[in-house]
């Protein structure tokens, strides 16, 4: 792979604030050199070294790659009647999983890939370099190591959610589906994750399960992340902060206490917000002003599933964070790329410095700030992936 020197960006986010003011470090008049998959040289495009081939930005802005740091992309079938349901007036509950369940199960190891390749292609296209993958959907010891498996053929970044609901075959009896999650099921799953999660929440898992199912995953070597406060007040932010997990996700109904540990965590423990879910479920947006304000660190992700965030798409979700949640765009752009970074405990990517990944989005637009300025609109022009071109 030969050095690429892109050249004639208006406007850089770099989120270095050694390259520029403030926490996006913004250079203008930029060029960017990527050699050998990273980024080998940042700065104004006057002073540029010479590269092997030379890409034109022609003005536009440049970002980094977006790190979508929470997706549950191993699925089968269709929840269209559920939305629909919804929309005409229903309220969400975690039951629809279930359906997903069934489906997945029924699924061929084929289907599931070519599922996953185009949800990741998708996401690529709108600008996503690094995205996480959860297990969740099958909720037996086969079902859930082949979910890794499959979601470990299209990113390093898996996630054991074996304790998304408790399976329909242990519904009267989710102490042995615990057990099942803790034992036979993490030994099958564990060498093929990173992460170990758990839907902590009325209807899925209370605090004693989810911490007994966190702890055990740890002592495995996977790091913790909590589905924490999503659709109430409960333990799951307190007890992701306790176990120094790597985030608390969703984290929709947060309790002053909630946001103090939060605030007080946030060089472990991200904050990491999922508009999608709230936008598909008519449900309240999470205050991210109240975070930021408190001294959170915040993540902004997809949380794409087939059930309440059926989007892959971050540009949107940047979005309806500056439109809903009080958000900045400028938050909403670092929250998006360095926050999902840091909610992933990575400091190679969601970012544009040298050393980094070379991981660049070129925007068909003057400013970044155009994410959220013109909502929908398909803004992503080019897309660097480790140095490669992939869109």
């Amino acid at each position: 792979m030969g050095s690429t020197l892109i050249t004639g960006i208006g406007s850089l986010v770099t989120n270095d604030p050694a390259l520029g003011a403030g926490p996006l470090g913004p250079v203008t008049d930029a060029a960017v050199v990527l050699d050998g998959g990273r980024i080998a040289w940042v700065g104004p495009a006057a002073g540029a070294p010479a590269a092997d081939e030379v890409f034109d930005a022609a003005g536009r802005a440049a970002v980094p790659g977006f790190v979508d740091s929470h997706s549950h992309l191993v699925f089968a079938g269709d929840r269209t009647a559920e939305f629909n349901a919804r929309m005409s007036g229903q309220s969400y509950t975690a039951g629809g999983i279930r359906t997903t369940v069934a489906a997945t199960r029924a699924a061929t190891d084929e289907a599931l890939d070519a599922n996953v390749a185009r949800y990741v292609g998708e996401a690529l296209r709108q600008g996503t370099t690094v995205l996480e993958c959860k297990s969740g959907y099958g909720l037996t010891v086969e079902d859930e190591a082949r979910a890794l498996r499959i979601a470990a053929r299209h990113t390093d970044e898996v996630t054991y959610l074996g304790a998304h609901v408790v399976a329909p075959e242990y519904a009267d009896d989710p102490a042995a589906y615990v057990d099942l999650v803790t034992g036979p099921m993490l030994d099958a799953c564990a060498p093929h994750a990173g992460w170990v999660d758990v839907f902590c929440e009325r209807g899925a898992f209370d605090g004693d399960q989810a911490r007994a199912i966190l702890t055990a995953g740890a002592k495995r070597g996977l790091t913790p992340r909590v589905h924490a406060n999503q659709l109430t007040e409960g333990p799951g932010v307190q007890l992701a902060v306790e176990l120094g997990a790597a985030s608390a996700d969703h984290c929709t109904h947060l309790t002053d206490a909630d946001v103090a540990a939060l605030a007080s965590a946030s060089a472990s423990t991200v904050a990491t917000l999922l508009p999608g879910a709230e936008f598909s479920t008519r449900a309240r947006y999470p205050d991210a002003r109240r975070l930021l304000d408190a001294g959170a660190t915040v993540a902004l992700s997809t949380d794409c599933n087939p059930g309440s965030s059926f989007t892959t798409s971050v540009p949107f979700c940047i979005a309806v964070a500056v439109r809903e949640m009080g958000m900045t765009p400028d938050e909403a752009l670092w929250s998006a790329t360095a926050g999902g970074a840091a909610a992933l405990r990575r400091t190679d990517v969601g970012r544009v410095t040298v050393g980094a990944r070379a991981d660049l989005v070129l925007l068909d637009a003057p400013s970044h700030v155009h994410l959220a300025y013109r909502p929908g609109v398909p803004l992503v022009a080019a897309v660097w992936r480790a140095g490669v071109r992939e869109v």
